[in-house]
């Protein structure tokens, strides 16, 4: 292996969709914002906890890269893209560096 440096990092987020009425209703809403993130940064997305509420959902994001800069900007841009979905609300956002 070179003495290339990887990095990685994980967000978690914690959402509130509180129109939903059913689990139809906040898969398609979740379902929505992970396409968003997965295509535009490359990422892997996971629903991973909530599964059975209506109205809560945690996501998990997975970055990897060997630019630290980039992936703290590309964090940033997910927090936006989240901040700007209309009716899905941030209840909190947590990263970690791995």
């Amino acid at each position: 292996m070179s003495n290339q440096s990887v990095f990685l990092t994980l967000l978690t987020i914690e959402l509130m969709i509180p129109h939903a009425q059913s689990l139809k209703d906040k898969r398609r809403e979740v379902r929505g914002l992970k396409d968003r993130v997965r295509s535009r940064f490359n990422a892997s997305v996971a629903e991973v906890g909530y599964q059975d509420k209506w109205q809560r959902a945690l996501l998990a994001v997975c970055l990897v890269g060997n630019d630290k800069r980039k992936l703290e900007s590309d964090t940033a841009r997910i927090r936006t893209l989240c901040e700007e979905v209309a009716d899905i609300e941030i209840i909190a956002i947590d990263q970690e560096w791995l």
